[in-house]
């Protein structure tokens, strides 16, 4: 039997997704709960590995078992054994054909940054932070430099283990909310994959855009450059949240989560 797992967690105490040999990351966690309560050892694969420091808030896991549990069960007993940063959201079981990674359509992601002259306390580790103002019309201007497929080589990390650097964002989204003395900017962004480090890149760039620091147009010529030394420093991993793939409608996964929203 294939199961399929959505995972929400907050990443600021763990040191990515990816099994370590410390045990102090999501998936370590994750499949030491899974055992305790399955008994036996299970063995997870994720839809899309997370950095330290990164939340999600649908990541999907699969694995296989021989076990006959009602699936409710999953999520119950799996969460008796977590902490209480982590928590499985959802269970199904799928085909065998079903592969997490492998089966997604499309991934989305979101950045939320808090623009206040004083730094994030209760938000700090799930908020980027500026101090300076940043310019909305400017930075979604920019953004119409990113639609579609491109060589997104100047936005990729040195160690990005993926086969090309050509990825189709279908969408990036900018929306703004008002706080006292402050301001909430979230940025979504919807695309067929990832690079490494890839998200946070694009952020250092928009920022960098936003505080007028750049033209819009800029964002085109980085782009071009296909060269991470034509970009922006890579973006603090605060604000960063997965919100999870997209798979086709005949799988019946969820493509959302009661805690998508709960972000600015």
């Amino acid at each position: 039997m294939r199961i399929a797992l959505g995972v929400s967690y907050s990443g600021s105490g763990y040191e990515g997704w990816q099994s370590q040999l410390s045990g102090n990351t999501v998936q370590d966690k994750l499949e030491l709960a899974l055992a305790k309560f399955a008994a036996q050892p299970i063995r997870t694969l994720c839809c899309g590995r997370t950095d330290a420091g990164v939340h999600a808030l649908m990541q999907v896991v699969h694995f296989d078992t021989p076990l006959q549990r009602d699936i409710a069960s999953w999520v119950r007993g799996t969460n008796t054994f977590l902490p209480s940063d982590i928590a499985v959201q959802w269970a199904r079981e799928v085909p065998d054909e079903f592969h997490c990674r492998g089966s997604a359509i499309a991934r989305r992601y979101a950045y939320v940054v808090l623009e206040s002259p004083v730094r994030p306390s209760v938000e700090a580790g799930r908020v980027g932070w500026v101090y300076r103002p940043l310019d909305g019309a400017a930075m979604r201007q920019a953004i119409t430099h990113l639609i579609g497929e491109h060589d997104f080589s100047s936005f990729r990390a040195a160690q990005c283990q993926a086969k090309s650097p050509v990825k189709a964002i279908s969408r990036i989204d900018i929306s703004e909310r008002a706080g006292t003395g402050s301001k909430y900017w979230r940025f979504e962004f919807e695309a067929n994959a990832f690079l490494h480090h890839m998200i946070r890149n694009i952020m250092g760039c928009l920022v960098a855009v936003g505080q007028g620091n750049y033209p819009p147009g800029w964002l085109a010529e980085v782009r071009d450059a296909r060269s991470r030394d034509a970009a922006a420093p890579t973006f603090s991993p605060d604000g960063l949240y997965f919100l999870g793939p997209v798979y086709e409608d005949h799988y019946g996964l969820p493509n959302r989560t009661a805690a998508y929203d709960w972000i600015p």
